[in-house]
This record gives structure tokens, sequence and C-alpha cells, in this order.
């Protein structure tokens, strides 16, 4: 399956909706689209993965790599996740313990602060 890649705003947040498989092949075009918005002067990003069929170490790998450069732009990233099978990886990877990561895009753009949800 191909990944798809698209940017929108939504209160202030820079959202990014990804679709389809991230792995090895395609996780490269994820990781310079998350370059491009925070050298574009993105700040509060968050990553829509609602759309993911599937998500390897090298998309997690990714996305950590994002949330350290969200953090030293003093920025904040979140994840927008309410699929079981992705929740579970980031469980067993603790990377939910890492990641903001909320239900929906309304709830990731109201939040205050970048630490973990509750």
């Amino acid at each position: 399956m191909e990944l798809s890649l698209a940017t929108r705003t939504v209160a202030e947040h820079t959202v990014l909706e990804v679709g389809g498989e991230v792995d090895v092949y395609t996780a490269p075009r994820l990781r310079e689209r998350l370059i491009e918005l925070v050298d574009a002067g993105a700040r509060d990003v968050v990553v829509d993965l609602e759309r993911v069929e599937f998500l390897d170490s090298t998309g997690l790998g990714v996305l950590v790599g994002a949330l350290k450069r969200l953090r030293t732009a003093q920025g904040t990233f979140g994840l927008v996740c309410a699929k079981e099978p992705l929740l579970k990886i980031f469980r067993i990877t603790a990377l939910d313990q890492v990641f903001p990561i909320f239900p929906t895009v309304e709830a990731a753009t109201e939040r205050t602060g970048s630490g973990p949800a509750s």
C-alpha cells in the first residue's frame, strides 16, 4: 500500500494526516515531510495516524526523531491514534510513555504542553 501525506491547520496546529503503510520503504518520505514542516516554522505538530494500516520500527524511529526535533525547537508534538493494533505497538515499545497520544485531532489540538497523555 502507498503512503499518503496531507497537511492542514487546526487551531494553530499543523496536522499531518498519514495514510497507508509506514515502513522501511515509505518512512523516508514521512521523515522528509516532518523535517520540511519544522524547517518551515511549524512548532505545534500533530501526526494523525488514523488511516495508517501498518507501522514498523523504522516508522517509530521517524516519529521519535520528529519529537526530538520539535522539542529542540521549543515545539509540541502529538499523535492521533485510536486503532488498537497501533496502540499496542506504542505500549509494547513503551513509547506510549514518550508520545502524547490522543483519540482525535480535536483532543490533540486542545491540549496544552507536550507531556504524555494521561
